[in-house]
């Protein structure tokens, strides 16, 4: 290979590191030089450049870089033509209207005229196309939530998360634009379509690895078809017998956020020995 597939991921913040922590447990490990642009990857023909978040779309759209690690906020936003390959599980976030708390304005068509500050004026711009409404949009790349104090705008539309900053800020959400989250994205003429395929496929399989676990546990035989319909697994539960011939071992892949749940049915069916066991990768 004359040139390595390049992958684009945030220069800093959170993201930066959720990308590097992701990357790493896909098997691609690289050593950031203080300041450098570029990271080699040692296991493949891989260079790791760092950008700016906002700029990965575009820079992939043109080009420059095979895939990226960026929010699906912003590739909305720059509208930019790339192939959005794998949503990652993390730093999901709303787009939303806020407005004051204790305002007046209770519809979204009371904003005629308003002045609206944002960080996605192409996003805002197209949800009051929609609504057939007229605002001035303030496009601004800071913080936007404190403008409504500073007599700037009437209105914002900013991410929301926790609902923490707007609590702080006395705003409520008067509509939501969209859900995102933190997306691998591509190219659509890499010439490198075989390699990228098989680092989305890595990085697919860290995904699944961190919305699922291994629960394990203890069954009398008898009660076994109840707890299947508790754990049906991802295509059926594995089963095993045991030295008592009245009791089998069960493993079976479960979600994450649902493993409380399902232990204190099993436990109540009169399943023992009921152990969770994280997943780092998988393949489904």
């Amino acid at each position: 290979m004359s040139t390595p597939l390049r992958i684009g991921v945030p220069s800093k913040g959170r993201l930066a590191e959720l990308s590097a922590e992701l990357l790493k447990e896909a098997g691609l490990s690289f050593r950031r030089q203080e300041r450098s642009l570029f990271a080699r990857c040692k296991e493949m023909p891989v260079e790791i450049t760092f950008l700016r978040t906002d700029d990965i779309p575009v820079l992939c759209a043109e080009g420059a870089i095979d895939q990226g690690i960026t929010g699906s906020d912003l590739v909305a936003e720059s509208q930019a033509e790339v192939e959005t390959v794998l949503e990652l599980g993390v730093g999901q976030c709303r787009l939303a209207l806020c407005v004051p708390e204790d305002g007046p304005v209770r519809d979204v068509a009371q904003l005629q005229g308003a002045r609206v500050a944002t960080s996605f004026p192409q996003l805002t711009a197209r949800f009051f196309q929609q609504h057939r409404l007229e605002v001035h949009l303030v496009p601004l790349s800071g913080s936007v939530e404190v403008m409504i104090t500073l007599g700037v705008a009437e209105a914002v539309v900013d991410l929301v998360e926790t609902g923490s900053t707007l609590a702080a800020n006395r705003l409520r959400v008067l509509e939501e634009l969209g859900q995102y989250q933190t997306v691998l994205i591509q190219n659509r003429r890499t010439p490198h379509p075989e390699l990228a395929a098989r680092i989305a496929r890595r990085l697919q399989g860290v995904v699944i690895a961190r919305s699922y676990s291994l629960l394990e546990y203890n069954i009398p035989r008898e009660k076994l078809p109840q707890a299947e319909k508790i754990t049906p697994g991802f295509h059926s539960p594995t089963v095993s017998a045991l030295e008592d011939a009245a009791w089998c071992a069960v493993r079976v892949m479960v979600r994450r956020s649902e493993v409380i749940r399902i232990m204190e049915e099993l436990e109540q069916l009169g399943a023992t020995a009921i152990l969770e066991t994280q997943i780092v990768n998988c393949r489904l």
